[in-house]
């Protein structure tokens, strides 16, 4: 998976974890139904980045797949007793924007295809006009 619980209680919040998996109402976080909605989350990702032909699932995650996923998965687990707010379903379109461009070359995630890190190439910067003097 892209994102754990941990990742989750980070960005979102103890209380709201609660609200999105506590299915039985014992006030504690239900790691099973947290785990589905990550599970789910990660395999929405994988569907992305094959489709653009990255190597699935990464196993050196880049930190902005741990927040995409999160995203996702708040989504997810949205519904029953837990309302869907209209940030939680823009943070969503907003990460599958994101993968849509991932899957369509427009954004990189620092990676080439065959998952080794891309380098970036030198650049040479020369100041001032050899004619140039200042006065």
């Amino acid at each position: 998976m892209y994102a754990t619980r941990d990742d989750m209680v980070r960005q979102f919040g103890e209380t709201e974890c609660i609200a999105l998996s506590d299915r039985d109402f014992t006030g504690e976080i239900n790691d099973d139904v947290l785990n589905g909605g990550l599970e789910r989350a990660t395999a929405t990702i994988d569907s992305y980045l094959a489709a653009g032909r990255y190597p699935v699932p990464w196993t050196d995650t880049p930190g902005i797949l741990t927040g995409k996923c999160c995203d996702i998965a708040r989504y997810e687990l949205t519904g029953a007793e837990t309302q869907n707010t209209e940030e939680i379903r823009q943070r969503y379109e907003d990460a599958i924007r994101y993968l849509e461009r991932v899957a369509d070359g427009r954004i990189t995630l620092g990676r080439l295809p065959d998952g080794s890190v891309a380098q970036g190439g030198s650049v040479s910067l020369f100041l001032g006009w050899p004619g140039f003097r200042a006065q």
